[in-house]
C-alpha cells in the first residue's frame, strides 16, 4: 500500500481508514449483490437499504425526531444558499436575518438577497471574522422568516461552542464543517444542512434536515428540482441520487457509531486534538499568532499566522517533508490552517505539534 500522509485539507478532507478499506474491499462488488455500488440501480433493493440505513443512523446519532425530514441532496452547500431562500423566503414580506461570522455566511446572505430581504443582523468583517457576536449584540428583525448561522467557519477558524439561539424565528444552520463532530440539539433548528466532504464522507451528497412544518412554506413557483417538498415526498429519490457518496456516508456513520461510540465520544477526541495545537499557540504567542479569539476558536479548523511570509513558507515546506500536507491558510486570512476533522488521527496532530515546537526552536 502507498504510504499515507497526514491530510489537513479543509475539504475534500481526510476519511477514516476503516471506511477507505471497506470501500476498497467492496468496490468491485457489494457483498451478496455481485456488482459495484457505482453500478447499482438507485431503484434496487440493495441501494434502498443503503439509503434507509444512512437515514436511520443519522437519526440515531443526532437524535432526530419524526417531526423532521432527512434528505440526501446534491449541489453542495452552495446550492443550499439558494434553495433555502427560494423555499423559505420567496414571496414573503418578512426578512431573513444573517449572523455573519465568516466567508460562508457572507456567501449565503448574498444569495438570499436574490429572493427577498436579507438583513445583516451582525457582521464580524471589521475584525476579519476573528470572533463571534456577544450576547445581545445581533440586531434581529423581530419578524424574521428565519435566522441563518454558520456553526463553523472553515476559513477563519471560528466556531459556535454549542447550539446558539437568536430570537424566536426558525434557525437555519450551515453545519458543513462541524457536522457529526459533537452532539447537537436538532430541535433548536428549523433547518440544518451539511455537505459531506468535511466530516461525513466525500463530495456529491448534502444532508438536509428540516422541520416538516417548514415544508409548507415553499411557494409553487420554486422549480421542481429545488423544491424541498418534492425531495421529502420522494425520499431523496426524485432523481438519481449520488449512490457512491451515500454509500460512503453510510460507512462513515457506521464508523462513528460502532468504532467511536457516538458523537459525545467523538467530541472528546476532537477537543483533545484541538488542545494540542492551541496549547502551542498560547504558550508561544510571540511566534504563532492565533487568528481566532480564544472564546471563538474552532475545534475543526485551527488558524494562525507567523512572523513573516518567509517563515510560513519554510514551515509549510518542512511540514511537507514530514508528510503533513495541505496546511496553507486561505488567501483571505493567510498563514497556516490545520483542518483536524473527525477522521484526522491524533498521531497526525501530535506530529504537527512537534513540528511547530521544533520549527520555533530552530
Amino acid at each position: 500500500m502507498t504510504q499515507r500522509v497526514y491530510n489537513f485539507s479543509p475539504g475534500p478532507a481526510v476519511l477514516p481508514l476503516p471506511v477507505l478499506q471497506q470501500a476498497q474491499r467492496e468496490l468491485v462488488a457489494l457483498p451478496g449483490v455481485g456488482i459495484s455500488v457505482m453500478e447499482i440501480s438507485h431503484r434496487s433493493k440493495p441501494f434502498e437499504a443503503i439509503l434507509a440505513e444512512s437515514e436511520s443512523l443519522l437519526r440515531e446519532l443526532i437524535g432526530i425526531p419524526d417531526s423532521y425530514s432527512v434528505m440526501f441532496l446534491q449541489g453542495g452547500s452552495s446550492l443550499q444558499f439558494s434553495m433555502i431562500p427560494m423555499n423559505l423566503l420567496r414571496g414573503s414580506d418578512r426578512p431573513a436575518d444573517f449572523i455573519l461570522t465568516g466567508t460562508w455566511g457572507t456567501k449565503a446572505q448574498q444569495e438570499a438577497q436574490r429572493e427577498g430581504k436579507a438583513n445583516i443582523a451582525w457582521d464580524g468583517k471589521s475584525a476579519n471574522y476573528s470572533h463571534l457576536p456577544a450576547t445581545g449584540e445581533a440586531r434581529l428583525s423581530g419578524d424574521a422568516a428565519y435566522v441563518h448561522i454558520t456553526s463553523n467557519e472553515t476559513i477563519q477558524g471560528v466556531e459556535f461552542p454549542g447550539d446558539p439561539q437568536f430570537g424566536s424565528a426558525p434557525m437555519v444552520c450551515d453545519a458543513s464543517s462541524n457536522f457529526l463532530s459533537r452532539p447537537i440539539d436538532i430541535t433548536r433548528y428549523g433547518l440544518l444542512f451539511a455537505c459531506a466532504q468535511k466530516n461525513a464522507g466525500i463530495p456529491g451528497v448534502t444532508v438536509v434536515i428540516i422541520r416538516k412544518d417548514l415544508l409548507e412554506r415553499t411557494p409553487d413557483s420554486v422549480p421542481t428540482m429545488l423544491d424541498y417538498r418534492v425531495h421529502a415526498k420522494n425520499g431523496s429519490m426524485y432523481n438519481t441520487p449520488p449512490t457512491f457518496a451515500v454509500y460512503v456516508l453510510m460507512l462513515v456513520l457506521r464508523w462513528l457509531k460502532d468504532d467511536i461510540g457516538g458523537l459525545a465520544a467523538m467530541a472528546k477526541r476532537n477537543q483533545a486534538k484541538a488542545k494540542l495545537l492551541y496549547d502551542v499557540l498560547d504558550e508561544h504567542s510571540d511566534f504563532y499568532q492565533s487568528h481566532a479569539r480564544k472564546d471563538s476558536r474552532s475545534q475543526m479548523n485551527v488558524t494562525w499566522r507567523m512572523p513573516s511570509e518567509e517563515s510560513e513558507k519554510a514551515f509549510l515546506a518542512g511540514a511537507k517533508e514530514l508528510g503533513l500536507i495541505d496546511l496553507k491558510g486561505h488567501r483571505s486570512v493567510g498563514g497556516i490552517r490545520a483542518s483536524i476533522y473527525n477522521a484526522m488521527p491524533v498521531e497526525g496532530v501530535e506530529k504537527l505539534r512537534d513540528h511547530m515546537l521544533a520549527f520555533r526552536k530552530r
